[in-house]
């Protein structure tokens, strides 16, 4: 069990990451199992919708107009471009937008919620310790924004049954991984005892 995994959540925010129709059934990079932990997301999101907030994965327009080696992955997923992409692709998924407002949105550019973005000065300005995670993908930009709020240093509460991946072996390298490497600063638990531990302020 993580450290602190009992320990009453507060000043805490839901960053729910990338529940896009990109990565729905039938999109770009369609994540078939987003559909099955759907239904704990939404259930995490109604604990507090004013205290979530949703990433948006926002692909350049063109390989041309992306940096260093983002233009060679680019090459290969042209269709994800913008110019290629239909713009609802990028929309959270329908089940979702009802929730905004009161949650928020954060477009990004890249894996990490906090790269290039003004996620943590965000977070500071409303004494923000926490950060609850869902959404997708675990291996890709779940992973990468867990190990930035890590290395910033907030308390981190991954929700393990609220992770999606469209590779399973993935995903379920990197919970063990979470569980076993990263035990001190990364607590993993199921949406249902977010219930239980999330304090509102």
């Amino acid at each position: 069990m993580a450290v602190g995994a009992d320990d009453p959540i507060k000043n805490a925010v839901h960053l729910c990451l990338d529940m896009q129709k990109i990565f729905a059934p039938g999109g770009v990079w369609e994540t078939p199992s987003m559909m099955r932990v759907l239904p704990n997301i939404i259930s995490a999101v109604e604990l507090s919708p004013s205290r979530t907030l949703f990433t948006r994965f926002i692909p350049p327009a063109s390989p041309d107009e992306a940096l260093g080696r983002w233009r060679k992955y680019y090459q290969a997923w042209e269709a994800a471009t913008l110019r290629k992409l239909p713009p609802s692709q990028i929309e959270l998924i329908d089940e979702l937008q009802k929730f905004l407002p009161p949650a928020a949105q954060l477009d990004k550019s890249r894996y990490s919620a906090f790269a290039g973005s003004s996620l943590h000065n965000q977070l500071r300005a409303k004494n923000v310790g926490t950060i609850i995670v869902s959404g997708v993908e675990t291996d890709v930009c779940v992973l990468s924004t867990v190990l930035s709020a890590v290395d910033i240093g907030y308390r981190v509460v991954v929700l393990q049954d609220a992770l999606c991946s469209s590779s399973d072996e993935g995903h379920d390298a990197l919970m063990n991984i979470y569980r076993k490497r990263y035990s001190c600063q990364i607590e993993v638990i199921d949406y249902r005892k977010l219930t239980d531990l999330w304090l509102e302020d």
